[in-house]
C-alpha cells in the first residue's frame, strides 16, 4: 500500500490539510498513513485509568515505524460498578454504541489504520465488531488485568468480594471480614483479576489473530505491557503495508479456533454473545449448536477464579494463551494456518510456547474435564438454547431437579434469598430480564453470589433470560431464549414447577405436558416495557435474541 495517507496530495484536499495545520500536524506528519488510536481511557473504570500510558506507548510504536498517530475515544462502562441497580441496563448496550461510534470517527476521518485500546467486557467486544465494520489494517492492544488480591493468607478477587456480602447475609461474616475484603481484593488497576468477561475477550482476541502475545494475559501494572504496547504501533505499519486486514484475519476457522480455547480456559459465558455478534460483522453466522460438538471433543484445562484458585498472573506465568494453544494444536484441534496481527500463522507463533506450570494449564492427559467449559442447553424452557458455564458447576449440580421460585426481576430475587427464602434444591427463575425485557439483559452477580455466599452453590440453580457474569459460579444458566419478553416459555413457569437440568446431557425442562404449557401460552399476555424513553427504549426495539448475540436489527 503506499505510504501517504488519503489527505497528502491533491488541491482538492487543501481544505482538509488546512484542518491539519489547525491540529498542528506538519508537513511530514501529513504525508504518513494516519492510524487512529481509539483509546478507551476513563476515571471511573478501573481496567481503563491505565490506558492513557498504554496510548502513549502505542503512539510511540507508531511513529518510529513511519505512521501518524492520531487519538480518539470510546467508552466504557465498569460492570462492577453498574451491578446491581438501573446501571447494569446500561452495560450490554454499550457493545454497539462503541461498535457504531468507532466506525463513525474511523470512516469519517478516513484512517489508514487503527490501533484499539480497549479492556473491559463491552469495550472488547464492540471494538472487535468496529473492526469488522471498518477493515482496515488492525491491532489491539488492551489495558491488562488486574492483579488479584490477598485476603486472610488467599488469593482474592471482585467475585469473592460480591461472594462476601453474601456471607455476612447469611450471618458467616462480620462486618470488619466485608471491610477487609473491601480493601483488599482489587489492588491494582486493570481488568478484574479472575476469568471473568473482560479477560475472556481479551484472551479469545488473541486467539482469533487480532492481539499480539500476552494482550490477555500481562498484568497491568507490568512494565512488559508497555513494551507490547510500543510493539502494537509498530505492527500496525507492517500490517498496513501488507494490507492485512481484520476481515483477512477474522475468517469462520479463527471463529472455530476461539470457540475451542474458549472451552479449554473456561472463558466467561458471555462469549457466547460477544463472538455470535462479532462473527456477524465478519458476515460469518457463528450457530451456537456447534459449541456443544467442539465442547465434547475440547479438553477444559484451565480453572480460573471463580471455577478455581488461579487467577490471570498465574496464566501469564505458566504460558499465557500460546501455551494452552499449543497443547491443543498437538491433539489437532486448531486450525493452525489462520492469518494473524502477527503477520504470521497460528502455527509460526504458537511454535515453541511451553506449558510452564501444569497447575494452571493442565496437561493434555489430565485435564479438568474431558470436555469443555461451557454447554449449551435446550430443552422445552429454551428451545432456542441457554447457557451456563459447565467448568464453575459443582460435580453435585451437573443434574439437577427441583422446584421452581418464580421472580419476574433481579430485585425481587435478591429479596428472597437475601430474606432466607430459598431452601436447598430450589430452582430459581428470574424472568423479564433478557435482552428486550431488560431492556439490557442484566448481569446477574449479585443473586448469584448471595447463593454463593449463603452456602447455597452446591444444591441451588438458578435460570434466567438475564446473563451473568463472568465472576459468577455455581449451577447458573443464562441467556435463556426465547425471553420472557417475547412469550418464550420461561414466561409460562409457575411457583412450583418441577424443573430438570442435565448439563452432561445438554438439556433443561420443566416437567409439564405440550398441552399445559399450550394452556397457559394461549394466557399469557406481554407486558408493558419497562422503559419507554432514550436509548434504552430504543434497544429494546431493535434487539434480536440472545441465542443469536443480541445483535441489532438493520433497517
Amino acid at each position: 500500500m503506499s505510504e501517504k495517507n488519503y489527505f497528502c496530495d491533491g488541491v482538492d484536499k487543501a481544505p482538509q490539510r488546512s484542518l491539519f495545520n489547525a491540529l498542528g500536524l506538519t508537513r511530514e506528519e501529513m504525508e504518513r498513513p494516519l492510524v487512529g488510536i481509539v483509546s478507551s481511557y476513563n476515571e471511573i473504570v478501573p481496567g481503563h485509568m491505565n490506558i492513557d500510558k498504554i496510548v502513549e506507548a502505542v503512539k510511540l510504536g507508531v511513529a518510529m515505524a513511519g505512521g501518524t498517530p492520531i487519538v480518539f475515544p470510546a467508552i466504557a462502562v465498569c460492570d462492577g460498578i453498574a451491578m446491581g441497580h438501573q446501571g447494569m441496563k446500561y452495560s450490554l448496550v454499550t457493545r454497539d454504541l462503541i461498535a457504531d461510534s468507532t466506525e463513525c470517527m474511523a470512516l469519517a476521518h478516513h484512517f489508514d489504520a487503527l490501533v484499539m485500546i480497549p479492556n473491559c467486557d463491552k469495550n472488547v467486544p464492540g471494538l472487535l465488531m468496529a473492526a469488522a465494520r471498518v477493515n482496515v489494517p488492525t491491532v489491539f492492544v488492551s489495558g491488562g488485568p488486574m492483579l488479584a488480591g490477598h485476603v486472610k493468607g488467599q488469593k482474592r478477587s471482585l467475585s469473592s468480594m460480591f461472594e462476601a456480602v453474601g456471607s455476612y447475609d447469611a450471618g458467616k461474616f462480620t462486618a470488619d471480614d466485608v471491610e477487609e475484603f473491601e480493601n483488599k481484593v482489587c489492588p491494582t488497576c486493570g481488568s478484574c483479576s479472575g476469568m471473568y468477561t473482560a479477560n475472556s475477550m481479551n484472551c479469545l482476541t488473541e486467539v482469533l489473530g487480532m492481539g499480539l502475545r500476552g494482550n490477555g494475559t500481562i498484568p497491568a501494572v507490568y512494565s512488559e505491557r508497555i513494551k507490547l504496547a510500543k510493539h502494537a504501533g509498530m505492527q500496525v505499519m507492517e500490517l498496513y503495508r501488507k494490507n492485512i486486514r481484520p476481515r483477512d484475519i477474522m475468517t469462520e476457522k479463527a471463529f472455530m479456533n476461539a470457540l475451542t480455547v474458549d472451552m479449554a480456559l473456561g472463558c466467561s459465558t458471555n462469549s457466547m454473545l460477544h463472538l455470535p455478534a462479532i462473527a456477524h460483522e465478519c458476515g460469518i453466522d457463528l450457530n451456537l449448536d456447534i459449541a456443544n460438538d467442539i465442547s465434547s471433543k475440547t479438553p477444559n484445562l484451565c480453572h480460573l477464579a471463580p471455577a478455581g484458585p488461579t487467577y490471570m498472573e498465574d496464566l501469564n506465568e505458566a504460558g499465557g494463551v500460546y501455551a494452552v494453544m499449543n497443547q491443543l494444536a498437538e491433539k489437532g484441534l486448531l486450525n493452525t494456518d489462520c492469518m494473524t496481527a502477527t503477520g504470521k500463522t497460528v502455527a509460526e507463533n504458537i511454535k515453541g510456547a511451553k506449558n510452564k506450570n501444569p497447575e494452571v494449564i493442565r496437561p493434555l492427559d489430565d485435564p479438568y474435564s474431558p470436555t469443555g467449559g461451557i454447554a449449551v442447553l435446550r430443552g422445552n424452557i429454551a428451545p432456542d438454547s441457554c447457557v451456563v458455564k459447565r467448568s464453575a458447576v459443582a460435580p453435585e449440580m451437573l443434574v439437577h431437579e427441583g422446584p421452581a421460585r418464580v421472580y419476574d426481576s433481579e430485585e425481587e430475587a435478591i429479596a428472597a434469598i437475601r430474606g432466607g427464602k430459598i431452601n436447598p434444591g430450589d430452582v430459581i427463575v428470574i424472568r423479564y430480564e433478557g435482552p428486550k425485557g431488560g431492556p439490557g439483559m442484566r448481569e446477574m452477580l449479585n443473586p448469584t453470589s448471595a447463593i454463593a455466599g449463603m452456602g447455597l452453590g452446591s444444591s441451588v440453580a438458578l435460570i434466567t433470560d438475564g446473563r451473568f457474569s463472568g465472576a459468577t459460579r455455581g449451577a447458573s444458566i443464562g441467556h435463556v431464549s426465547p425471553e420472557a419478553a417475547v412469550g418464550g416459555p420461561i414466561a409460562l413457569i409457575e411457583e412450583g414447577d418441577i424443573i430438570a437440568i442435565d448439563i452432561p446431557a445438554n438439556t433443561i425442562n420443566v416437567k409439564l405436558s405440550d398441552e399445559e404449557l399450550a394452556v397457559r401460552k394461549a394466557k399469557w399476555q406481554p407486558r408493558e416495557p419497562k422503559i419507554k424513553t432514550g436509548y434504552l427504549a430504543r434497544y429494546a426495539s431493535l434487539v434480536t435474541s440472545a441465542n443469536t448475540g443480541a445483535i441489532l436489527k438493520q433497517g
